[in-house]
């Protein structure tokens, strides 16, 4: 599948128009999330190479920004000096939201804090993101995405027992923390609906990571156990594992009473599901590592196709562990369009995950390509808002306010 033409916004959000000021990662996916969902989104850069993220990515060429600039404008603004943030404060006066994910204080530094701006426009809906939160000791500190999986539990418990903590390959605490703040201005924007004013939305990376941690906290608090690394597995949760074909890995999720008698069958054991050791939930996992080591001796004398079909025969929670290769051949990915091809200004055709999650009755989509230039679109904005002429532009430019 194709993006959807510039102009087909059929989206759930269609009509509300967004101002990003924020860069990066945290603020910047929130904005793919609600431009995702039909909102304009209208990111404001600064003037010369722009949002440091137009050069993040992994391989020769950088292509992240396509996917995370995606449904955007771009305009530029200085806003280290008067005539930006002036600039800014009027087409802020044109939003619906806004979003920032600036270390606190710098909106306020710039005259353009809450307290000004729902003085100004009280229906505005401000999207806060940063490391700590906007109050409280630490809400100065300059802090990113990886400090806010250390502090919020998350780092601690992921990897291998024997070595420190790790890291998923992703910044899932920038893309949590965005997430939780799409989820509030969704929020924000019903409670509008029923009072006609806006509010802050406070998101803090650490607070984020902290809200998926599930029982770390009170499971310290009341049995006083600690959460250490566990690698692939969760302790107790057995057998549900990534396991060794002759071709490659193949997770399995058998931790059910149900489901793992039925694997016991698949795997020509049925007498396991019967075993004092297995047969419960606790007794497996009392025996995790030498259950988890009978399903990979199992799984060693077979391919990855002949294990898959023996779970599908069985109806066993189970998955190929996929690299993207393999998710452009899977032909389930296909039919759900999970991924598409989007015609970029500079790189050509280029697949990327489609718009998520699905709508039965106003689709998201991806309408527009990400800019392919800081301020490409500021002609059509700021010619809207200020009536400005190319000599106005001109002026601007050589100002630096662009």
């Amino acid at each position: 599948m194709s993006q959807t033409k510039e102009g087909a916004n059929t989206g759930a959000l269609a009509g509300l128009r967004v101002v990003e000021l924020g860069q990066l990662l945290a603020g910047p996916f929130c904005g793919q999330l609600l431009g995702d969902m039909g909102a304009e989104i209208i990111k404001v850069e600064p003037p010369g190479k722009g949002d440091p993220m137009r050069d993040w990515g992994q391989g020769e060429e950088k292509v992240q920004w396509e996917v995370i600039a995606r449904n955007k404008k771009s305009v530029t603004a200085n806003l280290r000096v008067p005539e930006g943030q002036e600039l800014v404060r009027k087409l802020i006066g044109t939003a619906d939201i806004l979003i920032e994910n600036f270390k606190p204080g710098t909106l306020e530094r710039w005259g353009l804090g809450p307290d000004v701006l729902l003085e100004q426009y009280p229906r505005l809906i401000i999207a806060r993101m940063s490391g700590y939160g906007q109050d409280g000791p630490y809400s100065g500190r300059a802090g990113f995405g990886g400090i806010g999986e250390a502090m919020g539990g998350w780092r601690y418990v992921v990897g291998d027992p024997d070595r420190p903590p790790a890291r998923m390959g992703v910044s899932i605490g920038d893309t949590l923390c965005a997430t939780y703040g799409c989820m509030g201005v969704l929020a924000a924007l019903h409670s509008r609906e029923k009072t006609g004013k806006g509010q802050v939305v406070d998101t803090a990376l650490y607070e984020a990571v902290l809200q998926v941690m599930e029982g770390l906290v009170p499971e310290y608090d009341h049995n006083g156990f600690i959460r250490e690394r566990s690698g692939s597995i969760l302790p107790g949760i057995a057998p549900s594992n990534v396991y060794s074909c002759k071709d490659g890995p193949f997770m399995i999720g058998a931790n059910n009473d149900a489901i793992f008698a039925r694997l016991a069958v698949a795997m020509g054991q049925p007498e396991l599901a019967e075993s004092p050791k297995y047969a419960t939930h606790l007794a497996r996992g009392e025996n995790q590592t030498e259950l988890d080591n009978l399903v990979n001796a199992w799984t060693a004398t077979k391919t990855v196709d002949e294990v898959d079909a023996l779970m599908i025969e069985h109806s066993i929670p189970a998955g190929r562990v996929y690299r993207a290769p393999d998710m452009l051949e899977d032909p389930h990915f296909k039919a759900r369009e999970a991924i598409i091809e989007v015609e970029t200004e500079t790189r050509g055709p280029l697949k990327m995950q489609n718009a998520f999650p699905k709508f039965s009755r106003t689709p998201s989509s991806v309408r527009r390509p990400a800019p392919a230039t800081p301020g490409q679109d500021n002609a059509e904005v700021y010619g809207a808002l200020n009536g400005w002429d190319e000599s106005d532009f001109l002026r601007m430019a050589a100002a630096g306010v662009l």
